[in-house]
């Protein structure tokens, strides 16, 4: 499967800071600490329907971390997967009465043009579940032959407690895990199960549904979260940067993903870092495909929207912030925008080297957007009142803009 084009990344004169990022493990801050290449993986969509504001949100906060790393003068490893096999999937294709593959890759072909319209970065590796399945049932196999997996009337499942660093990702209790499981995607109540949030590996092939040789599994398809592991591991390896999504995806998802991947390999942790951007809402209630409260990017630059401002959009709320969109939140995106344009298009304006050390210090403090656009809405103004002499300031706030906040002026 192949990713979307990448954008420019203009080159700018001095060097970016470390990032510190929040990670969901530890709860505080963490310096991430790369080696020449940083390594970063990020959950891709499920391809029933078009990409969404809080989609956008979510990976825009890590093209940022991209983008900060980038400018430490280091190369990024960045890989996402696309779940194009799954039970929404399925039943969106029944629903509307579509080929499940034909609906999967014309979704993804819309996320696909979404993400280059927003500019963000593409992935090294963009990797879909069913292209991956060769690579996850040796796995699965693997975690049989350690014990830590076992069927239920063909079904596989992964059991918790063969890792001892089960619950370190979420640290949350039993009841909470129960809770989410079943919220989730998880079985907690199947009989047999010998813990309740157990997940499952490899399900056996059902009546009318997709399914694939396993092997020694039998035919059927892979789980939800070994999928993004049997990823992660094959072009990543153990131990890499950060993993990313949503704070949705905290319990199960990546709490199981580094289980398995530790009881495989027998190292720890899998990632160094888990982080996780907030959810979007739309009149009151998260923004998501089970309730249908969406603003999709792609209806938005239908009617007209510059894709730049709906970027200040997401910009304009801190990562790990839960939010709401609003009309109010794009016509204040759309206003900044003209001001920002109209500072960059003049022949001069106040000295710039402060303004761009302002966004590389506010990104590096956790990705601190909204501080970074507030500096610029400074340096707007001071243009706008009193001009200024340096010729080049215009041109170097339009690169460092383009370069650090995704923004082409």
């Amino acid at each position: 499967m192949h990713a979307w084009p990448a954008s420019e990344v203009p080159a700018l004169p001095g060097q970016g800071r470390d990032l510190r990022i929040h990670d969901t493990t530890t709860g505080g801050l963490v310096t991430s600490d790369p080696g020449p290449v940083a390594r970063i993986y990020v959950c891709g969509i499920t391809p029933y329907d078009a990409t969404h504001i809080g989609h956008a949100a979510t990976y825009n906060a890590f093209d940022l971390v991209q983008r900060v790393w980038l400018d430490t003068k280091r190369q990024v490893h960045y890989v996402q997967n696309v779940t194009d096999v799954d039970d929404p999937l399925l039943e969106r294709a029944a629903r509307d009465g579509v080929d499940w593959t034909a609906l999967a890759e014309r979704e993804t072909t819309l996320f696909r043009e979404d993400m280059t319209a927003l500019r963000m970065l593409p992935p090294r590796q963009y990797i879909g579940a069913v292209e991956a399945i060769p690579g996850i049932v040796p796995l699965v196999e693997r975690l049989r032959e350690l014990g830590a997996a076992y069927e239920i009337e063909g079904d596989i499942y992964f059991s918790v407690e063969s890792d001892p660093h089960f619950g370190q990702v979420s640290n949350l209790d039993a009841a909470a895990m129960r809770l989410l499981s079943a919220e989730r995607g998880g079985d907690p109540d199947r009989p047999g199960k010998k813990n309740p949030v157990d997940p499952m590996l490899w399900m056996a092939a059902r009546e009318g549904e997709p399914s694939w040789d396993g092997g020694s599994l039998g035919r059927g398809r892979p789980g939800w979260h070994i999928e993004c592991v049997a990823i992660a591991l094959d072009h990543l390896g153990m131990g890499f940067d950060v993993q990313g999504g949503g704070s949705d995806l905290v319990f199960p998802h990546h709490e199981m993903g580094a289980s398995h991947a530790q009881v495989l390999t027998g190292e720890f942790p899998m990632a160094k870092a888990y982080v996780h951007a907030g959810m979007v809402a739309l009149h009151g209630e998260k923004m998501s495909k089970s309730k249908g409260n969406l603003v999709f990017v792609s209806r938005l630059r239908r009617d007209g929207v510059d894709p730049a401002a709906i970027r200040l959009a997401l910009l304009a709320h801190h990562y790990r912030a839960d939010w709401e969109w609003t009309d109010q939140v794009l016509q204040d995106a759309v206003t900044r925008l003209g001001h920002w344009r109209a500072a960059v298009s003049r022949p001069d304006g106040p000295p710039a080297e402060a303004l761009v050390e302002e966004i590389r210090e506010a990104l590096a403090n956790d990705l601190d957007a909204p501080a970074a656009l507030a500096a610029v809405d400074r340096w707007t103004v001071l243009q706008e009142e009193s001009g200024g002499t340096d010729t080049g300031a215009p041109g170097v706030v339009s690169r460092a803009v383009d370069a650090l906040l995704g923004v082409a002026l």
